[in-house]
């Protein structure tokens, strides 16, 4: 029974005499206890009443769905685990061709695989019955005792310059030397010089930080610079528009080898047949190492496995021989090359394409509508951090700032190496790269061109999709970054696009389609 109609009785009121209650509903005053008494009693009934009504925000419904495909996601694995040799192969087999769980559920079910399951939550009682629960749990707001209170969204504010919400913000990061500036940016009090009060949270992978995302746990993020183009257009999650910021680093990472392949892995053609870790499937890495040995005349898909993974578990799977290598930050490079050694160094990702974007700072739309100042005044201070940390005279104190375990926990030596670009290569030899990690926040939308062309190419994103000049502007915020740069007193690049070179082709931004039809006839795949 719906709420409303609970207080509809045998009595009629005059809209006047009624009164709306901290409860969500509207009656007499003193008959507060008769319309408790004709409520669901079932709790989850009456929190399916509260969802109808519209008193949960919509973070608390989306965090709530999201846990729920994730049980949903586990059942069909377990079901398919449950199955015989020949299903659990298969089923194993399509998760690691198609880059991880939820990858795998889009491959089956397609481009709806999220209305799928929200469809399914839908239909089966058991299944609403724990979506509600989870909505409950996520809003903190119901009890069975009492009234409980209604929960509001903040409207969007003018920018009138006053701060929205100047704190406590919670800005979520990935434990690796990309989020420098976040960092940084902390470390040197850059937040408070712009009004802020800043908590940074600890995340543990990007699938993470991408469901936080659409959930609207956190305030702002650290991301992989493909990310918000994929979620905007709704690549392996529902559609959430997400817009970059500014670029945390440039370059920063390195292609790993395992040190049986010492002497036999030489160039791109010689990848076939391996397993290589990448971070995510939305990752420049993931990009640049399809890139990489498609000129070696492989098919990324069919040649070689190229596997998401985080860091922690790329150490310790190419420690036991599980994977080939991996491409990750430089950081973690030197972590298994100068601490476990068990690798060395085939290629750093700037001789693939010096300057390129790794990871960013940004938010979702929805966020950023509600908070403009405050966005940009985030946005001030991670710029202004990025410019510390892109000091080369500042390189070793983020190398100890970074060590801290409430940040990356990684040896400070390994750090070190990775940001002054001093380091071993595995082989007997001394690496002198200064440039191997930049911090220029600048976000090129050549960038994000590139990206999506890329995305194109290897079928990430239908070609249909693919508008670029639109999603460029739409997504990477290269005014804003200008405009607080110049605030800051920097120098930042008067156009927006530019000519991309890298180490087999050049980028024309003006035609992504041609660039794309010419890599294929270039190099047959």
């Amino acid at each position: 029974m719906n709420i409303l109609e609970a207080i509809a009785g045998n009595r009629s009121y005059s809209l006047s005499s009624l009164v709306k209650c901290s409860c969500g509903g509207s009656h007499v005053e003193d008959e507060h206890w008769k319309f408790v008494s004709e409520m669901p009693q079932d709790p989850i009934d009456l929190i399916d009443d509260f969802v109808e009504m519209g008193l949960y925000s919509d973070p608390s419904l989306s965090f709530g769905e999201s846990l729920s495909h994730a049980e949903m996601k586990a059942d069909l694995i377990a079901l398919a685990l449950g199955g015989t040799p020949e299903q659990k192969q298969i089923c194993g087999d399509l998760i690691g061709l198609a880059g991880g769980v939820e990858e795998a559920l889009a491959a089956a079910f397609g481009p709806y695989a999220t209305e799928f399951m929200s469809d399914a939550i839908r239909a089966s009682h058991f299944r609403r019955r724990d979506f509600l629960i989870k909505v409950a749990a996520a809003a903190a707001v119901v009890t069975l005792t009492g009234c409980p209170s209604q929960e509001t969204t903040q409207a969007p504010q003018p920018a009138t310059g006053k701060l929205e919400k100047s704190g406590p913000l919670s800005v979520g990061f990935i434990s690796i030397s990309c989020a420098s500036p976040l960092i940084m940016a902390q470390a040197k009090d850059f937040y408070k010089k712009h009004g802020l009060e800043v908590n940074l949270v600890k995340m543990k992978g990007w699938p993470a930080v991408r469901d936080s995302i659409i959930a609207g746990e956190l305030d702002a993020y650290h991301m992989l610079s493909p990310m918000p183009i994929a979620m905007t257009v709704g690549l392996g999650s529902v559609p959430t528009s997400v817009k970059l910021a500014c670029v945390q680093n440039n370059n920063g990472d390195t292609l790993v080898l395992a040190n049986k392949h010492k002497g036999k892995v030489k160039g791109p053609a010689d990848f076939k047949g391996l397993e290589i870790g990448v971070p995510f499937v939305f990752s420049i890495h993931n990009l640049l190492l399809r890139y990489y040995v498609a000129t070696g005349g492989l098919n990324p898909d069919k040649d070689l496995k190229i596997i998401p993974m985080p860091p922690p578990e790329a150490i310790s799977k190419m420690t036991v021989g599980q994977i080939d290598g991996f491409l990750l930050p430089n950081s973690v490079a030197q972590v298994a090359i100068t601490a476990r050694k068990i690798g060395f160094l085939h290629l750093l990702s700037k001789d693939l394409w010096s300057g390129h974007p790794c990871c960013a700072f940004g938010a979702s739309q929805k966020w950023i509508d509600a908070h403009p100042n405050t966005f940009r005044a985030l946005t001030t201070a991670v710029v202004e951090g990025s410019a510390y940390a892109n000091d080369f005279n500042n390189r070793e104190e983020v190398a100890q700032v970074l060590a801290k375990p409430e940040f990356l926990g990684i040896p400070e030596p390994a750090l070190k190496a990775a940001l002054t670009g001093q380091f071993d290569d595995g082989l007997g030899n001394k690496v002198n790269a200064p440039d191997s990690v930049l911090f220029e926040p600048f976000p090129w939308q050549s960038f994000a061109k590139w990206i999506m062309s890329q995305m194109v190419r290897w079928r990430q994103m239908p070609k249909e999709q693919a508008d670029y000049d639109k999603l460029a502007q739409q997504i990477y915020l290269t005014d804003l970054v200008r405009d607080v740069s110049k605030g800051l007193g920097l120098n930042p690049p008067a156009e927006g696009t530019r000519v991309e070179k890298l180490k087999f082709d050049t980028f024309d931004p003006a035609n992504p389609e041609a660039y794309i039809q010419a890599q294929i006839a270039k190099f047959k795949v």
